[in-house]
């Protein structure tokens, strides 16, 4: 779904909630084949089972790559992602786990160089099933502003 939204258009505080998606023993082996983590905490059950969490633990980038995938429900042509800033694995994610993601408008600011585009941050919350946070991070975002060209 396209929905055109300028750097004037985003409120603070409004936010969005995903639905959920089940994490798979497939989703680790995929993961761990795409980027070679093949660490015994994410792959060996056996192994996992002999240490304190007792069973293998998601990749953190696994969980942060699906919890953003789930969110990329539309395309705003005036906006474009400009990065990610303090992320933080806040508790494992297990084979079985369901998780959300939870966003919200924290702030807003003007780009110190260009008038045409402005800042806007997206907090992040990757909840699971029990709404507790496994996952948090900012999002930025580079936004057109309205009557400007679009060049963000």
């Amino acid at each position: 779904m396209i929905v055109e939204q300028y750097y004037e258009d985003y409120e603070i505080d409004s936010g969005r909630l995903t639905f959920g998606r089940t994490i798979t023993e497939t989703d680790f082996i995929v993961h761990a084949g795409h980027t070679g983590d093949f660490f015994p905490h994410h792959m060996d059950k056996e192994w996992c089972a002999t240490q304190d969490i007792g069973q293998r633990i998601a990749h953190g980038t696994l969980v942060f790559s699906v919890g953003i995938g789930m969110t990329a429900s539309t395309i705003n042509p005036h906006a474009m992602s400009y990065g990610y800033d303090r992320l933080r694995f806040i508790r494992p994610v297990h084979i079985g786990d369901t998780i959300r993601t939870r966003t919200r408008i924290s702030e807003k600011r003007d780009h110190p160089k260009r008038s045409d585009v402005g800042f806007v941050h997206e907090a992040i919350e990757i909840i699971n099933q029990h709404d507790q946070v496994v996952l948090a991070c900012d999002h930025l975002y580079l936004v057109g502003k309205a009557g400007s060209p679009d060049r963000p």
